[in-house]
């Protein structure tokens, strides 16, 4: 059966393909102005648009200089929103992200200065080069969408985007992130090496002598809050609700849908995964203007979702398979509805 199946049923509230039109003119106007400052990583793009979407953070990981600063940095400055870079380093604090109090000896009180997480986008670069208490910090602060600075609490900016970002290649002197704090991460995306043409129009763009214009905004942060709710009016059939559940469920026991790689699988994907492939579902079939899920947009999104919530065992690492390698064939084996 096509993965591009209709529903047959009309659910409550569901957003109608007119809404969907109004709500994403935005989309490709801006696809197309990151295009005139980022070259290739169209992939990327989407993804990041979709986590914004639906209120969620991101974690990159990939080789430095694959142009993951500058993508957030360009989204930030094309939807108008507040943008800062924390550069994570083993000798930080978790005041450095979320702020602390200062004494004002003229006021003989003490004051609050808010750290750079007060900001709609937020990249934590090299996250994993920090300790476990400045990780916690931020998580505590993605999750709770508020900090507390002594006796004070304080609403973070609405919306509110993390995107981390971790070398795989360097291990020496870095603390990794726990599978429970992966878990709080909508998805986990691979950034790889631009194509052959795509590193030539780079060269060009960095070989000129003119400077870059600023990117000039294309969006408003109403626009997309607006977006955002639309979204969540997005149809999702009953039959693609138990494709996702199904997918999840593999990851725990493979052996109840006729897989043969339970010894291979030590921790499956928790409830968040079900949840996040329903909401990025959603935020893909929105961004292609359509008013409904189809698999196809799971199966898109699911490796992104999955691979740092799947867990392998020491027999898989013996092997040299990692969890990458058992969400495709779950993926390929899996009845598609």
């Amino acid at each position: 059966m096509s993965l591009e199946t209709e529903p047959t049923t009309t659910a409550p509230h569901r957003v109608s393909d007119e809404e969907i039109k109004q709500a994403s003119q935005w989309v490709h106007p801006l696809r197309a102005e990151i295009g005139r400052f980022l070259i290739g990583q169209q992939d990327l793009v989407d993804r990041l648009i979709a986590v914004l979407l639906v209120r969620g953070h991101v974690l990159l990981e990939g080789v430095p200089g694959l142009a993951k600063t500058l993508a957030l940095k360009t989204l930030a400055q094309l939807v108008n929103a507040d943008f800062h870079r924390i550069q994570f380093t083993p000798d930080m604090l978790p005041a450095d992200i979320v702020g602390t109090q200062v004494f004002d000896p003229r006021a003989a009180r003490f004051e609050v200065k808010h750290g750079p997480v007060f900001a709609n986008f937020i990249l934590a670069d090299e996250i994993n080069r920090a300790p476990a208490k400045v990780q916690s910090a931020l998580l505590e602060a993605m999750q709770e969408k508020q900090v507390t600075i002594g006796e004070q609490s304080f609403k973070l900016a609405e919306p509110f985007f993390v995107l981390a970002t971790q070398n795989p290649l360097e291990q020496e002197g870095t603390y990794p992130l726990p599978e429970a704090q992966l878990d709080r991460f909508i998805m986990k995306v691979l950034v790889d090496y631009p194509t052959m043409e795509e590193e030539m129009a780079v060269i060009d763009v960095a070989a000129s002598t003119q400077e870059m214009p600023v990117p000039a905004p294309v969006v408003t942060l109403d626009t997309i809050r607006h977006a955002q709710q639309v979204v969540n009016r997005v149809y999702l059939d009953e039959k693609v609700k138990r494709y996702i559940v199904s997918l999840v469920h593999a990851t725990r026991k493979p052996d109840d849908f006729g897989l043969k790689i339970g010894p291979y699988l030590r921790v499956g994907a928790s409830p968040r995964a079900s949840i996040a492939m329903t909401l990025l579902g959603k935020a893909r079939a929105f961004l292609d203007g359509r008013s409904y899920v189809t698999p196809h947009d799971v199966k898109s999104i699911a490796p992104d979702v999955l691979r740092h919530r799947v867990v392998v065992s020491y027999e898989a690492e013996a092997e040299g398979l990692d969890a990458e390698h058992f969400i495709r064939q779950i993926l390929d084996e899996m009845p598609v509805p």
